[in-house]
């Protein structure tokens, strides 16, 4: 009688071996529905686990239940990207006793294969999987429930976790092919009701904005674009999260087409736009370490041009070969930008955790070009600032932006004076940086000094692994 891989969520959980004090982790490519972080830690609670420390490759406003397992002692270390929601607000205050320990993807995927994080046990989600442990983003049968195409940022965790668990809604025949996660890395397979809801995938900072004053600004940064010196037949491309900066590449399309102009590749979270323009001959491969949202999900499922791509094969600052380092263009959104060009994606103006660093400071450091897009106000909010609010630095050092796009005229980094001078002589309003600065002081005001306390709430890792910035806890 053969051996089975196929146990209950408990069986598996004892079948790891796993102890109070060990790291667990979980990847977050169903975003806003993400179904496993939950499941997995009510049943560890259940069992008794306590001093888990979460290695998660983000966390959203659906992990508000991780509040009590906190409180509970069940959870008391976290390494994460980026936290959202009532968790990071509850987190902001004080909640935890440990840092928060925040890593780019790039940095995360580089510190899972040095063994600065070390993982004890994984639980990874998967739209499919084999009774063996075959698993992949994408689904294979009829009775399918979820899809989440790329699973770029497990990839690293079932390569170097010493224990592997894959929690499936989609049980297929042997051999589930093509496959993400090999079944030589994994123990054991759970068959749960469901792993996550795939309308979800596109929630939170992922939408196609219909606000105006994005449009403007994805048009205005589509002209940096095609004016940098770089927008030529072969270039490559990223756009970060945010409405304005995820729909640039819709509106390069049209001189594309008008010039004969095609990208060689599309890198990072691929979405629909990139999904259109690759079907129209457009970009030539998409490289797609997250899915967005559903088109780009269904696409890495038929094409074999589009490529799924591992968290440190797409970031890593370690490796030479990581695609960072052949990307031309990338296109990001920020909270902040401060007068020497560092960005903020990740602390409020209010001083509270609302975002994630994702693929941000990789991408600006590694690219050719780096362009943020923000407004120069959110509401009351300045965008554009002397100093960002993080305590010490930054997350993205200025060293790595480029050009700052906003609806009040474009800042070019005084380091890039080529850069500047191609566009103004395409008829853009080059500005510097420091009169935005003043331009939101003077609408707003300056703003009350945040109340920020004494005790550390987050600790925020460079992508080479050395401590970069302190987030401290604010007070109400």
């Amino acid at each position: 009688m053969r051996n089975t891989k196929l146990v209950s969520l408990e069986e598996a959980i004892r079948r790891s071996g796993l102890k109070d004090g060990m790291t667990i982790s979980f990847h977050h490519h169903f975003r806003g529905g993400d179904k496993v972080v939950n499941m997995v830690v009510d049943k560890l609670a259940e069992m008794g686990f306590k001093d888990l420390k979460l290695a998660a490759s983000s966390l959203s406003d659906v992990h508000a239940p991780l509040i009590d397992h906190i409180k509970a002692g069940v959870i008391t270390g976290i390494s994460t990207s980026g936290l959202r929601g009532e968790l990071a607000n509850a987190i902001s205050h004080g909640l935890m006793k440990e840092p928060v320990v925040f890593r780019s993807h790039g940095g995360r995927g580089s510190a899972i294969a040095n063994g600065d994080l070390h993982i004890d046990v994984a639980f990874l989600g998967a739209s499919s999987a084999d009774e063996l442990g075959n698993a992949s983003g994408c689904p294979r049968s009829e009775n399918a429930k979820s899809i989440c195409g790329s699973l770029g940022y497990a990839l690293p965790d079932a390569e170097y976790a010493d224990h592997v668990i894959v929690l499936t809604d989609d049980l297929v025949a042997y051999p589930n092919v093509p496959k993400s996660i090999s079944a030589s890395q994994v123990e054991s397979v759970v068959v749960v009701d469901s792993v996550g809801d795939s309308a979800k995938i596109s929630s939170g900072a992922i939408r196609d904005s219909k606000n105006p004053r994005d449009i403007l600004l994805a048009k205005q940064a589509a002209k940096v674009v095609i004016n940098s010196g770089y927008f030529k037949d072969g270039f490559s491309i990223q756009t970060g999260t945010g409405g304005a900066s995820l729909a640039v590449v819709k509106y390069i399309r049209e001189s594309m087409l008008e010039n004969g102009i095609k990208a060689s590749f599309a890198l990072g979270g691929i979405t629909a736009h990139m999904v259109k323009l690759h079907e129209e001959g457009l970009i030539d491969k998409l490289i797609d370490v997250q899915s967005f949202d559903k088109v780009a999900a269904e696409s890495i499922a038929k094409d074999q041009t589009h490529q799924e791509v591992s968290a440190v094969d797409y970031a890593s600052a370690d490796h030479l070969g990581s695609a960072v380092h052949a990307l031309d263009i990338v296109i990001l959104s920020a909270l902040e930008v401060d007068v020497d060009f560092n960005v903020n994606v990740l602390v409020g103006s209010d001083g509270v955790i609302r975002g994630a660093i994702g693929g941000h400071p990789d991408t600006a450091e590694d690219s050719a070009l780096s362009i943020i897009v923000c407004p120069l106000l959110r509401g009351r909010i300045p965008c554009v600032v002397p100093r960002v609010t993080t305590l010490i630095t930054l997350i993205t050092p200025g060293k790595g932006v480029d050009v700052v796009v906003t609806e009040y005229g474009i800042a070019v980094n005084p380091g890039r004076p080529e850069i500047a001078e191609r566009l103004a002589a395409a008829g853009l309003k080059i500005v510097d940086i420091h009169d935005l600065a003043a331009k939101a002081s003077s609408i707003i005001g300056k703003p009350d000094a945040l109340p920020f306390g004494d005790r550390v709430v987050g600790i925020v890792m460079d992508r080479h692994g050395k401590v970069l910035d302190e987030i401290h806890n604010i007070e109400d």
